[in-house]
């Protein structure tokens, strides 16, 4: 307990007493970047060109046997299966699918030069 203490007041010595910079003290402002350009609307063939890995050969397919996607992202492995997808391009689709349901992703725009 006293060596936690101790551990504790010598790293707010060595680091300073403030705490509204203490993200500057830490040097972590300068890791963060600008955000990511994301598309603006995102149909099947900008999610598909996002997931990458081939699966953005079966955009024609996809857009006239299912439409839209909404309908998309809650199409089950078997629909899939049936449209005859590898099983490779339905794995990603169904992963990157949760994923964009969820909010933790979104595809890319391209044309990213700075």
């Amino acid at each position: 307990m006293m060596a936690s203490r101790r551990l504790i007041q010598t790293a707010k010595a060595v680091l300073g007493t403030t705490t509204s910079n203490s993200c500057s003290a830490f040097g972590l402002s300068r890791f963060y970047s600008k955000p990511a350009t994301y598309f603006v609307k995102v149909g099947i063939p900008e999610f598909l060109s996002g997931i990458g890995g081939g699966a953005e050969t079966h955009i024609a397919k996809l857009e006239t046997e299912i439409g839209d996607l909404q309908k998309l992202l809650v199409t089950r492995t078997l629909r899939l299966k049936k449209l005859e997808i590898p099983c490779k391009h339905r794995k990603l689709i169904l992963k990157y699918g949760q994923k964009y349901r969820l909010g933790l992703w979104r595809p890319r725009a391209d044309s990213i030069k700075t």
